[in-house]
């Protein structure tokens, strides 16, 4: 007999083509792929992992979550240990449970996801933070994009801001419609600096590319490029041609997923 397990799962998303699982034969090291792959070495059944949201190639995950079934009795506690054996230094699962619910899904029983994405405005490089920052070396104002932020919270067409998917001609497209709960721009004190820069958003879902795309414009505005006034206008536009860059993958984390409280609310 199986039961549903709930895994929170940290990666360095830099060695790994994504999160999700490629189809074959790419060849491609994704962090479910190797996760699985441990997990099958341990418990010796095969399993099938969900995961909370598709981060894209060199993207990091702190709060990813990962539903799986598993024998019911599995020692969640030393499996949890002979994985980060397993798995390290890339890959951690940080904490592994029982599921209350057990059709709980870490996809479809999600609330919401929370990205965080740091900069590093600094005319001078920091090498103990570039694997986790994108690096702007032109001063940015960050009060414009404080501005910048209230336009996108809400429920929007995101086109702007998204990749297009790719669909087939007799199929519709789906709709790039997303609400978010949250955006905004704060400064971090550092230990190596003062000038990095933390950006925070939660939504309940995003499209591909969606968050990069919204720091890079951003980022745009608080250089002088643009103006926080013409964040509106973009979104309205529905046409990725007229926003701005899209950021790197490396200093966008998914941080955070929320869930229904549990029965008695633990």
């Amino acid at each position: 007999m199986v039961c549903r397990a709930r895994f929170t799962v940290a990666y360095d998303g830099s060695p790994f083509h994504g999160f999700a699982e490629q189809t074959a034969p790419s060849g491609q090291p994704t962090v479910m792929g190797v996760l699985r792959a441990a997990v099958e070495t341990v418990v010796r059944v095969p399993v099938v992992l969900v995961g909370a949201g598709r981060t894209d190639a060199g993207v990091h995950g702190w709060g990813q979550v990962v539903s799986l079934d598993l024998p019911q009795d599995t020692d969640l506690a030393a499996l949890t240990h002979r994985l980060n054996r397993i798995l390290a230094p890339h890959v951690v699962v940080r904490e592994a449970g029982w599921a209350a619910d057990p059709q709980f899904s870490a996809r479809f029983s999600a609330e919401w996801r929370h990205y965080r994405y740091l900069v590093l405005n600094d005319p001078v490089g920091n090498p103990l933070l570039a694997a986790s920052t994108w690096h702007v070396p032109q001063p940015l104002d960050l009060a414009v994009m404080r501005l910048a932020c209230d336009p996108v919270i809400g429920e929007h067409d995101f086109s702007s801001f998204c990749r297009r998917p790719k669909v087939a001609p007799d199929v519709p497209e789906p709709s790039l419609t997303r609400r978010i709960l949250r955006a905004e721009w704060r400064r971090v004190p550092h230990d190596q600096t003062e000038r990095l820069l933390l950006f925070e958003i939660r939504g309940q879902s995003f499209c591909h590319q969606m968050v990069r795309s919204l720091v890079g414009t951003m980022v745009d505005i608080g250089v002088g490029r643009r103006y926080a006034g013409e964040m509106r206008s973009i979104l309205l536009a529905r046409s990725r041609d007229a926003a701005g860059q899209v950021a790197p993958p490396h200093g966008l984390c998914l941080w955070e997923v929320g869930y229904p409280l549990a029965p008695g609310g633990t």
